[in-house]
């Protein structure tokens, strides 16, 4: 079936579907007419989907929904998510009604710097390295002078460049460290651009250094490239109250208060339980990444890096109870724009912004670490009360119904069904078989 092919990238997306149905599916025109059922049947909008990427088919949907009723710092928010697992939309939204009345969520931007790195090979003396490096360095500042004017106007740029040196653990290998403001954008491009620029220039600077021997002017650049690890963009998010706030009908406030810190310690320590504990911290926070046009994949590569700064896995959020008061917060790392990318280009990211108020980088950071904080809350109240499957399945039941192929009379009577019962596959499909049978 499935062949190599020549020039597929010139191909018409037209051409390159059938291409695609022909050679690699086994029903060529189902699969056509599905491709071209996903298609926006406005032309304009649907090419600007096909030129965020190469060789697109399709565009491939998920949810767009809000979690209402999140008081952040005293100001009301619903807060967009796209995201496509059941039950993270409701849960966040649970999360956010349950605090709105106990204070709702305080936030705080504890840093905004950005890491970008010029990796190079350097066969020499080290102490020969770092003086020309002090020497070198207002060269390098200077040579991007017309890169960062315009982010200098707006209070951002360079914050600092250091040399590091890694000859130990890797034969030769020194780099340039450096550290960036970069204000609403991401900034990827701009600290890229600026990390090519200070690759050229050092070895431009080197080969006309009179110290150098022959060997050690011959600095080999082996990349220049941002990154995704920013442990100095940091945002704080909490909540708390007195623990008799925390009284429900699944059991005391001072057990559940109990019951939910040890919870969380266990995270702290277990790696195995860390890991699913900061999974669930994510679904909340890439859903509203994603919503934002932002970066999830840099987003979750960050944080997971931050989760084990401390050399073993660890849980993203923390507890405790103090003086008859229950405290709930997490600290992230995290690297986002409102400007640039697709927040110009792709309109439910225009409308995601809009809803959101137009916020700037630091109130969007604010926000995700709220949605992440929300998230983890709800998923922790849950498996300390009644267990993480009762929630999560009835959230699941329609797909689940779904897949099985009930009618819309079938699923109005089963979910009303379990509404009073457990929900499970097998009880789903035996309740389903119930009805289909009379």
């Amino acid at each position: 079936m499935n062949a190599p092919v020549e020039g597929f990238s010139k191909l018409s997306k037209t051409q390159k579907i059938d291409w695609i149905a022909h050679n690699c599916t086994t029903d060529p025109k189902a699969t056509k007419d599905l491709l071209e059922r996903y298609w926006n049947t406005d032309p304009d909008v649907q090419k600007l989907h096909d030129e965020f990427i190469e060789n697109t088919l399709t565009n491939y949907y998920l949810p767009f929904a809000v979690a209402p009723n999140f008081l952040i710092d005293d100001k009301l928010y619903a807060i967009p998510m796209a995201i496509e697992e059941s039950s993270v939309v409701a849960a966040a939204s649970k999360s956010a009604k349950f605090w709105l009345d106990k204070g709702g969520f305080k936030t705080e931007i504890l840093g905004t710097e950005k890491v970008g790195q010029v990796h190079f090979i350097y066969n020499g003396d080290a102490e020969k390295l770092r003086s020309f490096f002090k020497i070198v360095k207002p060269e390098l500042l200077e040579s991007v002078a017309v890169i960062t004017q315009n982010m200098e106007k707006r209070g951002g740029g360079i914050n600092n460049i250091e040399l590091r040196d890694w000859s130990e653990q890797v034969e030769g290998y020194y780099q340039l460290h450096c550290t960036f403001e970069t204000l609403d954008a991401m900034g990827a491009n701009f600290i890229n651009s600026c990390l090519e620029q200070f690759a050229k220039t050092l070895k431009e600077q080197a080969l006309l250094h009179e110290a150098f021997t022959q060997e050690e002017k011959d600095i080999e650049v082996v990349m220049s490239i941002l990154s995704n690890y920013v442990p100095n963009c940091l945002v704080k998010a909490e909540v708390s109250c007195p623990i008799s706030d925390l009284e429900s009908k699944d059991m005391p406030a001072d057990l559940f208060a109990q019951k939910f810190v040890r919870a969380v310690d266990i995270a702290n320590v277990e790696p195995y339980r860390a890991v699913t504990h900061n999974k669930g911290i994510m679904n909340g926070i890439d859903a509203v990444v994603l919503a934002t046009g932002n970066d999830f994949r840099a987003v979750e590569a960050g944080i997971h890096a931050y989760a084990a700064r401390d050399g073993h896995y660890s849980s993203l959020t923390h507890a405790k109870i103090e003086e008859g008061v229950f405290r709930f917060w997490i600290e992230i790392p995290l690297a986002l724009g409102t400007v640039g990318g697709l927040t110009t280009l792709h309109p439910l990211v225009k409308l995601a912004l809009e809803i959101l108020q137009h916020p700037s980088a630091k109130e969007l950071m604010r926000i995700v670490a709220v949605a992440g904080l929300a998230q983890n809350f709800a998923a922790v109240r849950s498996l300390v009360t009644t267990g993480i499957q009762k929630g999560h399945m009835k959230m699941h039941l329609l797909n689940m119904l779904n897949q099985m192929g009930a009618s819309e009379e079938e699923k109005v009577q089963l979910v009303e069904y379990f509404k009073h019962h457990t929900v499970t596959n097998a009880s789903v499909k035996e309740a389903l078989e119930k009805i289909q049978s009379r």
